[in-house]
């Protein structure tokens, strides 16, 4: 695999970040936290109709490395958020963001984990997604997925708490 040099990152996200100024997705929206630093921008994803996060808004910083997009970029949520995908301390945990080849755990399929085709709206997508549906299987969040699993309604009663939470911080 050829490296990706910083110049070469750069070019691609300044033209990601300018698609997505065109062509906004539903469901989030992004852009620089510094307008000097294109490897780490600020994400607001919308909590996905119809879901337990629906009405939410919920802030995330995306931290790409210097070899995007050879490597995968990190998110973290700075909203507070209850779910079994995402660490205690706002991490996302899932196998897109996870570096490529193959699992050394043996969970995943090499084909499930980071490819240099995964661009942010591919990413934010994913998370998107993952709101709608969490994978209890291998959990960043123990206790939210056994929550998840065994009672359902202390579950929702926190995730509607970090909904309304993040409503007030708008």
């Amino acid at each position: 695999m050829a490296s990706a040099s910083p110049s070469q990152a750069s070019l691609l996200l300044q033209k990601q970040l300018k698609d997505l100024c065109k062509k906004p997705v539903d469901g989030f929206s992004a852009g620089l936290v510094d307008e000097s630093n294109l490897f780490e921008w600020s994400v607001t994803i919308i909590g996905p109709p119809e879901t337990l996060y629906d009405g939410g808004f919920f802030n995330a910083i995306m931290s790409f490395p210097q070899n995007y997009p050879n490597s995968p970029p990190t998110v973290k949520f700075t909203s507070e958020i209850w779910h079994p995908n995402v660490y205690s301390d706002g991490k996302v945990c899932i196998s897109i963001l996870h570096p490529p080849g193959d699992d050394p755990n043996g969970y995943e399929l090499a084909s499930e984990r980071w490819s240099p085709v995964h661009t942010v709206e591919s990413i934010m997508l994913s998370i998107i997604s993952m709101l709608s549906s969490p994978n209890d299987e291998s959990p960043a969040n123990v206790e939210a997925a056994k929550e998840w699993r065994d009672n359902r309604d202390e579950f929702k009663k926190k995730v509607s708490r970090c909904v309304r939470r993040s409503q007030e911080m708008m």
